[in-house]
């Protein structure tokens, strides 16, 4: 059994908190995620992290990818590769993280071997370095699998990285877990070199990501349909591919079926679609085209958004529905919160920061604290104090 002798850690590390790493030799950390070029979230925030890590100062940060790929590894930051139901990648895998100085484990459903990914608790039996978890996905109903999972995944680990205060609290609240282990970094964000304020004439809203069902698109088509005094001044662009594992099973069908749905509103004209492949320079500078970017999601559970700090961080202004991401960070004034399903309150939003200029320089000027924290080199930097904070106090792995 693998027993873990910690230091105390602090409950919280806000997203405000001063954080840096002190001065001296940093330690070196193995990440384990999926990795680009795998098309997810995950990997983009893997990869973002990683390098953010190397940015400050790192002393090595080598990459564990479990993106299950039999694509050759050609990228020198990946330094081994974990294949599920393989006990021999298992153990060669646990090998190397062992030669780092702690283990930061990106954690999500689904990418791990096993029922719930169980696979995973294998091999951090034969990790002997701190372990730091986060945690991107915290299901508000989870099945039997999930908790036992989640719960145990918690018991081997030194520190739970939850996204958001709700995550957290959602966490301590719904899963047997010992408090003081689960800290708040925020999700990572890269600014763009500048942040115009929103364009009031041209007036762009946007919404961009993976394309799938859920992503409630079809509700802000209907709600362009309901501002036809603004015919002319407004545009509204849906970028992004359809998340491959759509594609795969169900090939286009939403898109097609959101195409369909703006010739029958008459809104074709001013609704684009675009499903081109986008480089990080290539979507800021879409972003800072926008006047308004649009988060009109279906989910209630969404704990964490990626869409949502990437807009923040480059100082556009947010309309989004009432999931926990965006009712927390949009609290301070950043944007507007709208109910589920209900196209009315986003052509009202619409209206409000399309006519009212001083409320859309204020929900820009609000950006500006948000996007100062969650720049990447800034959580990065939280994510090595609380490795290194582990790693000077000595945590004592024993057998």
């Amino acid at each position: 059994m693998r027993t873990i002798v910690t230091p105390e850690m602090p409950t919280r590390l806000m997203p405000w908190a001063p954080l840096h790493p002190s001065v001296g030799v940093m330690p070196s950390v193995a990440v384990m995620s999926t990795y680009p070029p795998t098309h997810c979230g995950l990997a983009t925030f893997a990869s973002a992290l990683a390098n953010g890590l190397r940015a400050i100062g790192a002393r090595d940060v080598g990459v564990i990818d479990v993106s299950n790929t039999a694509d050759p590894i050609d990228d020198p930051i990946v330094v081994a590769r974990l294949q599920p139901g393989s006990t021999r990648s298992r153990v060669e895998v646990a090998r190397t993280i062992n030669g780092y100085d702690f283990l930061l484990l990106q954690h999500e459903f689904g990418i791990f071997g096993g029922d719930d990914g169980c696979e995973i608790l294998e091999l951090l039996e034969d990790v002997h370095v701190p372990i730091v978890v986060t945690l991107h996905t915290v299901p508000l109903r989870a099945t039997e699998g999930q908790r036992r999972v989640l719960e145990d995944l918690a018991r081997c680990a030194d520190v739970l990285v939850a996204m958001t205060n709700v995550a957290r609290e959602r966490f301590l609240q719904l899963y047997d877990v010992e408090a003081s282990k689960v800290v708040v970094i925020p999700h990572g964000a890269t600014l763009p070199a500048s942040a115009a304020e929103p364009s009031q004439e041209a007036f762009i809203f946007l919404t961009w990501g993976l394309l799938g069902p859920g992503k409630g698109i079809e509700w802000m088509i209907d709600a362009m349909a309901m501002v036809p005094e603004l015919r002319g001044k407004i545009r509204y662009i849906v970028a992004g591919q359809t998340h491959p594992k759509i594609l795969a099973n169900d090939g286009d069908g939403y898109r097609d079926m959101l195409k369909r749905r703006s010739r029958l509103l008459g809104v074709d004209d001013i609704v684009e679609f675009d499903d081109s492949y986008r480089t990080l320079d290539s979507l800021l500078e879409l972003i800072g085209s926008a006047s308004c970017v649009v988060l009109p999601y279906d989910s209630v559970d969404q704990i964490t958004s990626g869409v949502l700090v990437d807009a923040l961080a480059a100082r556009r202004p947010v309309i989004a529905t009432a999931f926990p991401h965006a009712q927390e960070l949009l609290e301070e004034r950043a944007g507007i919160v709208v109910p589920h399903h209900d196209p009315v309150s986003l052509a009202t939003s619409i209206r409000s920061v399309v006519t009212d200029k001083t409320r859309l320089t204020a929900m820009y000027d609000a950006t500006e604290g948000i996007a100062r924290e969650h720049r990447w080199s800034a959580v990065a930097a939280r994510y090595l104090e609380c490795g290194r904070h582990l790693v000077d106090a000595g945590s004592v792995v024993t057998s």
